[in-house]
């Protein structure tokens, strides 16, 4: 069973919530890893965290923006809570976002040390990254901070393990527990800062929901810039007993369907193109000792769950929804109780509403209220604009049952106007999906004078034509106005980072071809 969610439970600095785990599950339990292979217990993150910490402490100021340059990883995971030991901020770099957004959020959070490793920066050949950064903030690798921890830093560390409590600078549940930059999946990236308790709390909110055992391995290979790789890959395991092991890119996908069958994986954090990746280049028993898998940032496909129920024994894979906002998570279905089709049933703890959305008769825009929810967007004076009232608007347009289940129809943005009608460009992307189960595929709007608007297709699949579309679109009793009339083939969609659709790239391709034409 979950366990009864208590809002208190998450009114928690999100170092002493760690403490908190150590304590109750013990301080000698194995809690971390990765494909390094070396766990680390949560004595060891503790004292970990001291020595690193009290050396990043001497280059920074208290409450100041650390910026954190790395992949999924024990580092990056020692490195969080290092800056959390000595009341810093953990500002999260998306190193897939771009140069120019890159340097954009170090701008905004006014960054003057980012944390790197020179073995990512090689092996990644991020130098273009570094060099930008660099004209904005001083980069620090860790491989250098650790060579200079001498005797003292030790033997402090190994005393502030024994006694966390009386060696971690002071945090309330309000202060920042990090910065993140969202997707930029719509646009430019925007800084969300949440609050310590909102982490702590949405994990425990998670926990109320999910039936959760401390035995179970949490497989994360979801990078820890991106909000559900950092509270559902790292502190939702290590906050209630689970080793987190910690992969540092999703794209390997020979290499990791292996690495679940070894790491006795129980969980799995990914998103939709992934696991189907991992699920075709996958041995049967390789994937089939999963409880179940967790999906979120876009749209489960009908053959991924096929796919997956067929090859590994009826392996769930549940489909949540979250924003960065949310801390991220807002729903998720259970193991047992999962509804295809939809995003799952509201965490506990959470208040909402439906707005109306004109031309939309079918369900409104969706805000929630409750303790996940960000302090604000962070403002270029440091301060943050917080939400009105508490409400996020989350600009999706869902339906809701009676007992909590959300089903999403398509983002306020992504509707068009075609003929006076409004037609869900998500809906337009299904008909695609549901032809074309194995190619992806975006649909996006553009001008059109004769009707206002009109759909553009963007597939990999190079005989994708508009005849099947119709056909289908006619089988289902779909409207004619949602089947795009103009496809564009490409070789690859583009992706961001946390593997949503970079809807952004597409439309500059679209106009591209539009004024090619």
């Amino acid at each position: 069973m979950p366990v009864a969610y208590d809002a208190q439970a998450g009114q928690k600095a999100i170092f002493d919530a760690l403490i908190d785990a150590r304590d109750k599950y013990g301080a000698k339990k194995p809690i971390l890893e990765d494909q390094d292979r070396n766990p680390l217990s949560y004595t060891d993150l503790i004292r970990a965290s001291f020595a690193l910490g009290r050396k990043i402490a001497a280059m920074t100021t208290p409450g100041e923006n650390v910026g954190i340059l790395l992949p999924s990883g024990s580092g990056s995971v020692v490195t969080f809570f290092a800056l959390h030991a000595f009341g810093r901020v953990p500002t999260m770099l998306n190193f897939t976002a771009g140069l120019r957004n890159i340097k954009a959020a170090c701008k905004l959070a006014k960054i003057k040390r980012v944390l790197t490793a020179h073995k990512f920066i090689e092996l990644g050949k991020l130098h273009d990254i570094v060099d930008a950064i660099s004209e904005h903030a001083e980069v620090t690798y860790l491989e250098d901070v650790r060579g200079t921890i001498g005797l003292g830093d030790k033997l402090f560390a190994a005393a502030a393990g024994l006694f966390p409590r009386h060696f971690r600078a002071p945090a309330k549940p309000s202060d920042r527990g990090v910065v993140l930059f969202t997707s930029g999946s719509f646009g430019a990236p925007r800084g969300v800062v949440l609050t310590q308790a909102n982490l702590v709390s949405n994990a425990r909110q998670i926990a109320a929901h999910i039936a959760l055992d401390p035995d179970w391995v949490f497989f994360n290979p979801l990078p820890v810039f991106h909000c559900f790789g950092l509270t559902g890959g790292v502190i939702l395991p290590l906050l209630t007993g689970m080793k987190a092991f910690q992969y540092p890119s999703p794209l390997h996908t020979k290499q990791i369907p292996p690495l679940l069958k070894d790491a006795g994986a129980s969980v799995l954090l990914a998103t939709d193109t992934f696991v189907n990746q991992y699920a075709r280049s996958a041995e049967s028993d390789e994937l089939s000792g999963l409880k179940f898998i967790v999906c979120g940032a876009e749209k489960v496909r009908e053959e991924t769950h096929n796919l997956i129920a067929d090859k590994f024994g009826g392996v769930p894979v549940l489909e949540g929804y979250g924003a960065t906002e949310a801390s991220p998570v807002i729903a998720v279905n259970k193991p047992d109780d999962n509804r295809r089709g939809t995003v799952g049933g509201l965490l506990p703890g959470q208040e909402w509403k439906i707005e109306p959305v004109e031309g939309i008769p079918e369900g409104g825009k969706l805000l929630v209220r409750g303790p996940n929810i960000m302090a604000g967007y962070l403002r270029e004076d440091g301060g943050v604009d917080a939400p009105e009232g508490g409400w996020h608007d989350t600009g999706d347009v869902v339906t809701v049952t009676d007992d909590l289940w959300i089903t999403i129809k398509g983002r306020v943005k992504r509707f068009a106007k075609i003929g006076g009608e409004m037609v869900s460009l998500t809906a337009a992307e299904d008909l695609a999906s549901a032809v074309w189960p194995d190619g992806r595929h975006a649909v996006i709007s553009m001008p059109d004078k004769k009707k206002g608007e009109k759909l553009v297709l963007i597939t990999d699949r190079p005989d994708a034509d508009v005849g099947p579309l119709v056909a289908h679109a006619q089988t289902i009793g779909a409207p004619e106005l949602a089947v795009p009339r103009k496809i564009l083939k490409v070789q690859e969609v583009p992706v961001l980072g946390s593997g949503k659709t970079d809807y952004v790239a597409i439309q500059r391709m679209a106009e591209t071809d539009a004024r090619a034409a």
